[in-house]
């Protein structure tokens, strides 16, 4: 079965079945749609994004930065699950109560960039990353890029007529402001 988002404990006994050999994946619900996609392009963004802040958490000293993607990380699989069910279906997912993106995480993620900003931010002009030498900071401006194009795709999701949540196309935003702010903060 090819998966792009199930609840944990629900996988049948082989990953591998070939049903996602047509072209198609299974959404929640039991839905199938094609993995070319607008749906299925913002749920890769999104997992490469979470993959790259993984690198960056694996590479980070510091363990408040290491709590902080930690915490990230969890939003991100919430917000994966808003993304992988049709709108229709919209119901059935607050019905199950399943994590979602809401406007705590969003004034989280903004109070998170004002208290890492607060810290003093070290710019030398256009970000250039890996400069500084530290890989954990590398890996947090590949997460900011990455941010950026998961943004494009929940926008361009959105803007054809598929409803996405204002709180999660805002959430990208300022998530990637946050990221930014990280990668130049003075300490590490």
């Amino acid at each position: 079965m090819d998966i792009a988002f199930f609840p944990v404990n629900h996988f049948p006994m082989s990953i591998i079945t070939g049903r996602g050999d047509s072209g198609d994946t299974d959404l929640l619900f039991g839905k199938r749609i094609a993995k070319t996609s607008l749906r299925i392009e913002a749920l890769g963004n999104v997992d490469e994004l979470n993959a790259a802040l993984g690198l960056a958490r694996s590479a980070a000293n510091n363990s408040d930065w290491i709590a902080l993607i930690d915490t990230i990380q969890e939003r991100l699989v919430g917000l994966m699950g808003q993304l992988a069910y049709l709108p229709q279906d919209e119901s059935l997912y607050l019905e199950k109560k399943y994590a979602a993106i809401t406007q705590a995480d969003l004034d989280w993620v903004t109070e998170e960039a004002h208290r890492y900003e607060a810290l003093g931010i070290k710019f030398t002009g256009w970000a250039r990353p890996g400069a500084e030498g530290s890989l954990a900071r590398a890996a947090i401006d590949y997460s900011r890029a990455i941010a950026r194009r998961a943004e494009r795709s929940v926008l361009a999701l959105h803007e054809s007529g598929e409803p996405v949540p204002e709180v999660v196309r805002l959430f990208f935003n300022r998530l990637s402001d946050l990221l930014w702010i990280l990668a130049r903060v003075t300490s590490e």
